[in-house]
């Protein structure tokens, strides 16, 4: 079956507020630690190779850069964050352009929050749920590399985010997720879809 989010192409990268394309129609982004396995997750979505390009070098994303989909939905891959190599004033740039991000863009539609499943919840993951709550912003969690986890504890780190984001409503979503064999691709596409509210019949073509 065909697969909508194939047809992403790379629409710009900005590096400040000033740069960004114009805030209009919708956009899903997509955001985690530097190690969390975002730009996998991108590029499992899309079922391209090197949509989102993946280092060995955790941090080097110093940018938002923006996938556009078709001309009124979009989605952007923040910087990833909690690098400690990275320099103090670089990591405190990052952190100001996702914040004025998250409360000034009106097209953000959602946020896919990535976090690994064998440490979700780290201080820094807790500081961008605060900021997408504080902003308004939809929030989905995604806890990822759940293939490094024996069933019992995939499920035990699933269950215990749960719990911990309770206090937010059933408005928050938390699911497992494997970029290597793919579990959990169709939950994160649904949650996509309905966000940057896809035709019906463009959703119905995708693989269920």
């Amino acid at each position: 079956m065909s697969n909508v989010y194939n047809a992403l192409s790379f629409l710009t990268g900005a590096a400040s507020m000033q740069g960004l394309p114009e805030d209009a129609g919708l956009e899903v982004a997509f955001a985690g630690r530097s190690n969390a396995g975002k730009s996998s997750a991108l590029n499992t979505v899309a079922g391209r190779r090197a949509l989102a390009r993946t280092s060995k070098t955790p941090g080097r994303t110093q940018q938002i850069n923006f996938f556009v989909l078709d001309e009124r939905r979009r989605l952007a891959d923040l910087p990833g964050y909690g690098f400690a190599k990275a320099p103090l004033e670089v990591q405190r740039r990052w952190s100001a352009l996702v914040e004025s991000y998250l409360s000034q863009r009106r097209c953000l539609a959602g946020l896919v929050l990535l976090m690994d499943s064998r440490h979700p919840l780290t201080a820094l993951d807790e500081q961008m749920v605060h900021w997408c709550v504080a902003a308004g912003v939809a929030l989905h969690i995604v806890l990822t590399k759940s293939d490094k986890l024996g069933r019992g504890a995939a499920s035990q780190a699933l269950a215990h985010t749960r719990r911990a984001l309770a206090p937010l409503g059933d408005g928050v979503g938390v699911q497992l997720f494997s970029a290597t064999r793919g579990d959990g691709l169709d939950a994160l596409r649904s949650r996509i879809d309905a966000w940057l509210e896809l035709p019906a019949r463009a959703a119905a073509g995708e693989a269920r």
